[in-house]
């Protein structure tokens, strides 16, 4: 999320003036004059339970009552704040402390380093990349450009395993809803490819690099698409240089409308590892598709949502996951695919006295952020789980 500095002043100069709205509204000082908020003959009988729901038509974002009564309610809230002696001190002090240089750590793909950049006051970093660390950096994507009001927002970026392709995503003016758009790296300028009604999908690239997955929703009624509840999300192939019309349907579940999936391809180009979600709580289903087979089945891996699975990555058939099932402070399994019986799960590394934060396989160790005592300390460990070493870390961080 990226949030203005003028819009957390604000937030803050409110925060700070509290006594003073609290002065306001007493008998001695000026008087807020809040807009009418009319009630209306509204109830529902709920199996004979009548409930009362007066300001029902609030719930219609787009009709004009609405949104002259939002613009009288904002024209309030801005008149105040725009009195606070102590408002314009604050927003000079949260610019001077914001106003500092910094980076990503870079990444690797395909023989090129990315990374992001700051100058300290852009409202969101600036994607470089550079095919040599000794290069001079090249501006691949500026956030900040894509609309001329600020009101668009990178909300992902994937780089294809072979460096020549990126897909970004973005978000207008706050909504869930996101496009995802292709970029030719050594061009610097956009594909045709165009994808819509994408929401809460991560971009997952084929090895090849020839195209992605991806979750949707549905296109929905242009009037309601930001307030309609969306229902039966679908994983999605898309191919570049093709329409969305023509993306493959990778999987779905039309028995179950509330379930959302995400996709991950992992580091061999070999499966395709989905992660079925059940509202927010983190407890997760897991299946598979072997994509080294063009007409593989997916296959249900864990299937029940007794608790959270994170697929780290695979060594072959072997899956590793990091899960809290019968472990709060999480600890590490391996499931080898060709033998999946919960009998012959392994576990590699146990629950240790610390949280394990994030695991990835590097050089065929696992490599393991565990929080203790409220800082990070990185473990590495071999795929049997024997200890290799602690990183040592230049000072108490993350």
């Amino acid at each position: 999320m990226h949030m203005r500095l003028a819009t957390l002043a604000a937030v803050l100069a409110a925060t700070f003036a509290a006594p003073a709205l609290a002065q306001s509204c007493s008998p001695s000082g000026p008087t807020l004059t809040y807009p009418v908020s009319k009630k209306v003959d509204q109830a529902d009988d709920y199996h004979g339970t009548v409930v009362a729901d007066p300001y029902r038509w609030l719930e219609d974002a787009n009709s004009p009552e609405t949104k002259s009564w939002v613009d009288a309610q904002n024209k309030v809230t801005q008149a105040y704040l725009a009195q606070i002696p102590q408002r314009e001190a604050i927003r000079q002090r949260l610019t001077q402390l914001w106003n500092y240089e910094r980076y990503s750590v870079p990444g690797k793909e395909g023989g090129r380093y990315f990374y992001t950049r700051n100058d300290g006051l852009q409202n969101q970093a600036v994607l470089y990349t550079l095919k040599k660390l000794d290069d001079q950096p090249r501006m691949l994507l500026d956030p900040n450009t894509l609309a001329a009001d600020g009101t668009v927002a990178l909300a992902g970026a994937e780089v294809s395993p072979d460096g020549k392709l990126l897909a970004y995503s973005i978000a207008a003016s706050g909504s869930d809803w996101n496009e995802i758009k292709v970029r030719d790296i050594e061009t610097g300028k956009d594909l045709p490819d165009h994808i819509k009604w994408v929401k809460f999908s991560s971009t997952a690239w084929t090895k090849d690099g020839k195209g992605f997955f991806y979750s949707r929703y549905d296109e929905p009624k242009e009037a309601t698409k930001l307030a309609d509840v969306n229902y039966f999300q679908k994983l999605y192939y898309h191919r570049i240089g093709t329409p969305q019309s023509a993306d493959t349907l990778v999987y779905d579940r039309a028995d179950q409308k509330e379930w959302g999936f995400g996709g991950q391809t992992t580091d061999d180009g070999r499966y395709l590892v989905i992660t079925t979600t059940k509202g927010t709580a983190p407890k997760y289903r897991v299946s598979y598709k072997d994509l080294s087979k063009p007409d593989s089945k997916v296959v249900d891996l864990i299937d029940n949502f007794d608790a959270g699975y994170d697929f780290i990555d695979n060594v072959g058939t072997v899956f590793y996951f990091s899960t809290d099932r019968n472990a709060p402070k999480k600890r590490i399994i391996a499931i080898d695919v060709s033998k999946p019986s919960e009998n012959n799960w392994k576990e590699i590394v146990a629950e240790s006295a610390d949280t394990l934060a994030g695991a990835d396989i590097i050089d065929n160790q696992l490599v393991l952020e565990y929080l203790k005592d409220a800082k990070s300390v990185v473990r590495v460990v071999s795929l049997e789980g024997k200890p290799v070493r602690e990183i040592a870390l230049p000072g108490i961080g993350t």
